[in-house]
């Protein structure tokens, strides 16, 4: 009877563990600018995340601050926020410079600016992934001043369980090597 109950808070406390239980996340950003992405929850409603990223010949690191709004679905959430960046290219090296972007400009620069963020992601349950799709509009401050608005992207990321739920895990596998269920 012990046996049973025991089995039975298990399970409960398992299904009580929500799909947004993750604090790290590591993952790839697919969109104009192509790189790769960390995002670390501090709470429930904020997070921290860092992304670099290739784009033009060069190089962009951007540091972020989000403001976490969870949906009535289990799983989803939206966010926005505030950052800023840092970033480098080289146009002589690139050849990749868009139609509008202006004559004379040609050389090395290095680029500093303020980003803000909106964006959706889905926690999937079964499994350690995150999804996001998100708009990042930065402006160049220092280097070019630019407004860059086309920074759409998709964001695949492996969610890290955090050091509780690993230990929870841990503790679960030796009771079922000793109980065998």
């Amino acid at each position: 009877m012990r046996k049973l109950a025991l089995a039975l808070i298990l399970i409960g406390f398992v299904n009580s563990l929500s799909a947004q239980d993750y604090k790290t996340a590591v993952g790839v950003r697919i969109g104009i600018a192509m790189g790769v992405n960390v995002k670390h929850n501090l709470d429930s409603y904020n997070a921290v995340e860092g992304i670099f990223t290739h784009r033009w010949g060069g190089f962009i690191l951007s540091g972020l601050y989000e403001y976490i709004q969870p949906t009535s679905e289990a799983g989803l959430n939206w966010y926005y926020g505030i950052g800023a960046h840092i970033g480098y290219w080289d146009s002589k090296r690139s050849g990749e410079f868009p139609g509008w972007w202006e004559k004379g400009h040609d050389g090395a620069y290095t680029i500093v600016g303020v980003d803000g963020i909106i964006g959706i992601e889905y926690t999937l349950e079964n499994a350690p992934f995150n999804l996001s799709v998100d708009w990042k509009p930065v402006f160049n401050i220092l280097g070019i001043s630019a407004l860059w608005g086309d920074m759409v992207a998709i964001t695949i990321r492996y969610t890290l369980p955090n050091s509780g739920e690993r230990k929870y895990r841990r503790k679960k596998d030796r009771y079922r090597r000793y109980y065998h269920y």
